[in-house]
């Protein structure tokens, strides 16, 4: 499938409550890693099979941010990509953000309102 999601994220005010409260409704294994910015970001592993996107939890990184989660799909150019999206009416909310020794990401808002991410691995 071209452009599939590849990874799901739950930005949230209260990470600690959070990671108990997913970990106890199904049991993730659940995984810090620090991040440039002195907090931690939480891996969700999706198991041995593979099955399903993986995905992550962090602090909320705007103050006032409502708790969401967010969903990210997979493109061969971020810069193209959200530069296409502009044009198609999108508004970028996140300009490309690199991610090191992973990828780069933006973050857009569609024409309706519907936020998503786009992700470009390092190959």
């Amino acid at each position: 499938m071209p452009n599939p999601f590849v990874h799901v994220e739950l930005a949230t005010n209260d990470l600690a409550k959070a990671r108990e409260f997913y970990q106890n409704l199904f049991d993730w294994k659940l995984e810090d890693t620090p991040m440039a910015d002195g907090d931690s970001y939480t891996l969700i592993g999706v198991g041995e099979n593979d099955y399903g996107v993986g995905g992550g939890m962090m602090k909320a990184p705007m103050p006032g941010m409502p708790s969401n989660w967010m969903a990210y799909v997979s493109v061969d150019d971020v810069k193209a990509a959200t530069e296409k999206a502009k044009s198609l009416g999108a508004t970028v909310i996140r300009d490309i953000t690199p991610v090191p020794e992973m990828g780069s990401f933006s973050i857009i808002s569609d024409p309706t309102g519907a936020v998503l991410g786009l992700w470009q691995a390092n190959r």
